[in-house]
């Protein structure tokens, strides 16, 4: 199985019922693909949406995503989970904040180690714990669930990261 992530830009923002609604409707495309939905987020704003999934591969997805009943902008792409040593369930749903990380380039190992390594001092002395990272296969995108008082804390620690931080945002998590 593959390890998916959708990023949803929607054109007028979601409210958590919209949220709810896109979840539940796609239900039966999800058996039916044999797509396993893990959890989704949606930022505070309702402008961002991201779910994770686990598919046969990338085509289920986009076959399953041809018959949603709300059409947006979407990416979808498959991607390597890693969690945060010891990491446990009620401690991802803590998750509050996404920081997000692209290059024109493959990240290399070492940068990748960074997120992580290197700016490991930096959240801490901003209480930011980083829960799960999602790391796309090509190696160019990055996502990161932080646990933290609010998205500008995430912001400040990160200011120095090697990594190029495309975005920041709030969100509040949906899961099964």
């Amino acid at each position: 199985m593959t390890e998916v992530l959708i990023e949803r830009r929607p054109d007028a923002p979601l409210t958590a019922a919209d949220a709810t609604a896109i979840i539940e409707g796609g239900n039966d495309c999800r058996a039916i693909h044999r797509l396993t939905w893990h959890r989704s987020l949606l930022s505070n704003d309702g402008q961002q949406m991201l779910c994770h999934l686990t598919s046969p591969d990338l085509e289920s997805v986009r076959i399953a995503l041809k018959s949603a009943p709300v059409p947006m902008e979407v990416d979808i792409w498959s991607c390597t989970v890693t969690d945060a040593p010891g990491l446990t369930l009620d401690e991802l749903a803590q998750a509050n904040v996404l920081a997000s990380f692209r290059s024109e380039l493959p990240f290399t190992r070492e940068q990748l180690a960074s997120v992580d390594g290197s700016s490991g001092v930096c959240l801490k002395n901003h209480r930011v714990r980083l829960l799960r990272t999602f790391t796309a296969s090509d190696r160019r995108r990055v996502i990161g669930l932080c646990s933290a008082a609010d998205a500008e804390s995430v912001r400040i620690a990160l200011r120095d990261a090697t990594l190029p931080v495309e975005r920041v945002w709030a969100f509040r998590q949906f899961c099964p």
